[in-house]
């Protein structure tokens, strides 16, 4: 039969039809889902990531497809939510329907489904109850973790002080001091800076979070069966993974033959309380992999976040010298030499400002963890089925053009009005909102102001001669500032 054949030629007609059909409908299973980029078949619309900021891409998607709308990574769908307003009637006004965590190939794996942030259900409700009151019984918002974040700026300084003026680089120092407030917590110990304990745990958590922000885990998680076997993703994240949960249970195992019920001295020791309490409970939640999840978190986002906001402050105060003499400014009038407390935050609302707008402008979780529909919900005129995967992103939020007057500047006047007293944002939520923001933020934002003023009240920061300052943001799951050296100057 001839390719000419008009039969055969109606039969390829038909085939093509038909496969364009299917694709179509495989593409649109759901009516009245979010609009966005039409995919390609496979890869979906991999294609029009930036892979190094991908938050940067489903920002400016947004102002062509509105603040509701999917994209395709993969064979996976997800929505996307963009603008404060948008973002914060999908987290606070329903919590429910947007609490869960779905599944992604590479944070089941560094992380698992245990613990408190990609925990779901009933698991995750008591994990995070626990977590809550727990930090809160340990000091948090308290005067106790005030006095040990105190007294661990004292060492921070003494530390920068040992460097003379002389360039350093600080990634090291500044991770170490705000991961032994989380440790005081979790363990009831101080870390010296150098300790090979603390260095290994800090490096583990800092190659995590670069892994998971990678261009090669984006591609290893929309094709992860695939991807698999081109790429040592899963390999470097079992690694990493299977280190950090050795020390984990190696600590507590120990620390479970020492256990004294009458004096519980920690995070974990109230945890195999617990556990010994539950028992005869036949659904068990403070089990051994939650309590590994708990620890896993705790010391991942205890470090992380709050040592790369100190971070990015003090690129920021070097890059503007005439807001680092306005903060000191401040800091010698309201405090003089004394030590700073949580208290003087209200006396200080230049300096409170520069905070809040380092935080905003660091943009710390562009993407947010993502989200999960727990159930079928209509939003915004959209059907967004259960299980779907939903990012509430963040960086949209905390550049939204319509609550910061320049939203890809650093500008602590969003935060103060016309004669230099401290306002409020609603759009400031760094720490996301609704039932899954962040359980430590009271704990962040202590340690922020307190390092940040001692800080300042006795250095003032400068580029090394003939540097140049980058604010262009490391790639990484956290927007991390690239590697930079720095001079501490005494202040006399």
């Amino acid at each position: 039969m001839s390719i000419a054949d008009p039969v055969t030629i109606l039969s390829i007609i038909l085939c093509i039809f038909v496969a364009i059909l299917y694709y179509g409908r495989k593409r649109n299973i759901y009516h009245n889902f979010p609009p966005g980029p039409t995919p390609f078949p496979i890869i979906g619309n991999i294609h029009l990531m930036d892979m190094k900021k991908p938050y940067e891409t489903l920002h400016q998607l947004s102002e062509k497809y509105g603040p509701v709308y999917s994209v395709q990574l993969g064979e996976e769908k997800m929505v996307i939510l963009t603008g404060y307003e948008t973002v914060k009637d999908a987290l606070v006004n329903h919590a429910d329907e947007f609490s869960g965590r779905p599944k992604v190939q590479l944070f089941d794996e560094l992380f698992g489904r245990h613990g408190i942030i990609f925990a779901n259900n009933e698991s995750w409700k008591v994990m995070r109850r626990f977590t809550l009151s727990t930090l809160r019984d340990f000091g948090m918002g308290k005067e106790t973790i005030e006095n040990r974040i105190g007294e661990e700026s004292d060492c921070l300084v003494e530390r920068i002080n040992s460097y003379k003026g002389k360039p350093f680089e600080n990634t090291k120092i500044i991770t170490a001091a705000v991961a032994n407030i989380i440790v005081s917590i979790i363990l009831n110990h101080r870390f010296d800076y150098e300790d090979p304990t603390l260095l290994k745990l800090m490096n583990i958590i800092n190659e995590n979070t670069k892994l998971a922000g990678s261009p090669m885990a984006q591609l290893y998680n929309a094709f992860p069966s695939v991807m698999s076997w081109f790429t040592g993703v899963q390999k470097t994240a079992a690694k990493y993974r299977d280190e950090l949960h050795k020390f984990i249970e190696e600590t507590f195992t120990a620390q479970k033959k020492q256990l004294d019920v009458n004096d519980q001295r920690n995070l974990i020791d109230r945890f195999l309380v617990k556990q010994q309490e539950e028992k005869p409970n036949p659904e068990l939640f403070f089990t051994n992999k939650n309590l590994i999840g708990l620890v896993n978190d705790l010391f991942g986002a205890g470090m992380e976040t709050t040592s790369t906001t100190l971070r990015w402050g003090l690129l920021l105060m070097m890059k503007y010298p005439e807001m680092q003499r306005k903060v000191q400014n401040e800091i010698d009038k309201v405090i003089g030499t004394s030590a700073p407390q949580a208290a003087h935050r209200k006396e200080m609302p230049y300096t409170d400002a520069v905070i809040h707008e380092i935080q905003r402008y660091g943009n710390i979780i562009p993407t947010n963890v993502p989200h999960a529909t727990t159930q079928d919900v209509t939003f915004r005129g959209y059907f967004i089925p259960k299980g779907t995967q939903v990012i509430p992103l963040l960086t949209s939020v905390l550049q939204d053009k319509n609550h910061f007057k320049k939203p890809k500047e650093f500008y602590p006047e969003h935060f103060l009005d016309a004669s230099g007293n401290f306002v409020k944002s609603e759009a400031f939520i760094p720490f996301s909102a609704g039932k899954r923001s962040c359980a430590g933020e009271t704990l962040a934002k202590m340690e922020l102001f307190m390092f940040f003023v001692k800080l300042l009240q006795n250095f003032t920061f400068q580029a090394p001669p003939g540097a140049t300052l980058d604010l262009t943001p490391a790639v990484s799951f956290t927007c991390t500032p690239m590697s930079y050296m720095m001079c501490a100057v005494p202040r006399t």
